[in-house]
């Protein structure tokens, strides 16, 4: 997102506690004139020296590995810092935008998921703490918009990969890639029919950006529609590593998602947006990156 704005000739602050996060993400965008990194936890106040045009509220551990090993943190960002982050948009007569997620849409009972859906979410499952973080998130920006009129956004995100992902992140892309390009078993959990819709991170931050400048106050999803199952990725995966890993079977964690197909009707018409990056294409960069990494 920040070589995004600087690219389209914006100054860019970025603010990251780093709990789940890497310094190394952004490390070649030091020294650039516009960019700037405050390492700070959003759940304590920040203060931001000069006018901001937009904030955008990004912060959140995003992987089921990550949120439920650090489940209070993320019901914390969710809420104060949600709220911190509210405020300081008001304090400086800015835009806001959260990012939000498929999540919201739990296990969803309505394919493929549309805005208008309100979800089937376990408020007290283990997946809870990040599910019902972001649904909070959400209403409090509605509110912040309804009582002080805050140009406000909120983007529902579905799987997106790519790029500066971490190894050991948990989600299927990186575990997958991971596995595959040390010779181990790729894990399957549950028996494989189980659906995602991915992503390429840079279709998605285009989404994002367009959505920013929009005047559209409830949720948008921003996603790839091209629905695969979770037993075709594992073989495309083997095919693009030319891995002779083998595939193994685990028990399905409590309340994943057996569904997972974003309805993008809405960003088209409202965005002129929709994913361009080919799967292939996508995770031929990706593994580009990885390899390099492993």
């Amino acid at each position: 997102m920040c070589d995004r704005l600087l690219a389209e000739g914006h100054t860019a602050v970025a603010v990251d506690n780093f709990l789940t996060g890497a310094e190394r993400n952004v490390a070649h965008l030091n020294g650039h004139a516009q960019f700037r990194l405050i390492r700070h936890d959003i759940t304590q106040p920040l203060a931001v020296e000069g006018p901001l045009d937009a904030v955008l509220n990004m912060a959140s551990p995003a992987s089921p590995k990550d949120y439920m090993h650090h489940a209070i943190a993320t019901l914390d960002v969710g809420s104060a810092g949600t709220r911190n982050m509210l405020e300081l948009a008001r304090a400086k007569g800015a835009r806001f935008l959260l990012t939000s997620t498929s999540e919201c849409y739990g296990d969803p009972l309505e394919h493929p998921q549309s805005e208008t859906y309100w979800g089937n979410v376990n408020p007290v499952g283990p997946r809870s703490c990040y599910d019902e973080s972001k649904r909070f998130a959400e209403a409090l920006t509605m509110a912040y918009h309804r009582t002080y009129g805050i140009p406000t956004n909120i983007a529902r995100i579905f799987n997106t990969y790519g790029p500066r992902m971490k190894l050991d992140d948990g989600r299927v892309v990186p575990a997958f890639i991971d596995q595959a390009l040390r010779g181990e078993a790729l894990t399957i959990f549950g028996d494989g029919s189980q659906t995602r819709s991915f992503c390429y991170v840079s279709d998605l931050v285009d989404g994002i950006y367009r959505l920013m400048q929009s005047d559209e106050r409830y949720p948008v999803n921003l996603g790839n529609p091209n629905e695969m199952t979770i037993s075709d990725f594992a073989g495309q995966i083997l095919r693009l590593t030319g891995s002779a890993s083998h595939i193994v079977n685990r028990p399905l964690p409590k309340d994943d998602p057996k569904q997972r197909q974003p309805d993008i009707s809405k960003a088209r018409r409202l965005l002129g947006w929709e994913p361009h990056v080919p799967l292939e294409e996508g995770l031929r960069l990706t593994l580009d990156y990885f390899r390099a990494a492993v």
